[in-house]
């Protein structure tokens, strides 16, 4: 999945209007126009497009982290590149999600997983346990995520 396309499923996923984007990038330290921000928003065959780089969208997920948990303490920066595991996480964070909510969410989105691989996802790369996060995991987990919180308004 590219970081567009993400960006794209999480904005409709949580319901948020641009200006509501723009305040998350804005919480997690990276300001954009409505222009730059269009950029982004459009399909990858479109004129026009622009790539979202990795520093965006961890400044969109640091956004999210903040607006629903707070300011993160400074001592908690994360360390590695941004990767569909971390995505996860953040937005595990964000939402505050317990394992049964996860599972729920991937089961609304067509995917079904054990508390066990759930668990594998979020452990420490260095864990032989350790599970990366597939795309097809993201995806049904972000079109659970919206399916669900379209159901709840």
């Amino acid at each position: 999945m590219t970081n567009n396309d993400i960006l794209r499923r999480l904005r409709y996923a949580l319901n948020l209007d641009n200006d509501g984007v723009l305040r998350l990038f804005g919480l997690g330290g990276h300001s954009l126009s409505h222009g730059d921000l269009d950029l982004l928003l459009k399909k990858d065959e479109e004129p026009g497009f622009v790539e979202c780089p990795d520093i965006l969208l961890l400044a969109f997920l640091d956004g999210l982290v903040a607006s629903r948990r707070g300011p993160r303490d400074q001592g908690t920066a994360e360390s590695g590149e941004l990767n569909n595991n971390l995505v996860l996480r953040k937005v595990r964070i964000a939402l505050e999600l317990k394992d049964a909510d996860m599972l729920r969410i991937l089961e609304a989105g067509g995917m079904k997983a054990s508390k066990s691989e759930l668990s594998a996802l979020f452990r420490n790369p260095s864990h032989r346990n350790y599970m990366p996060c597939r795309d097809q995991l993201l995806r049904r987990f972000l079109a659970g995520l919206a399916a669900i919180s379209r159901e709840e308004l």
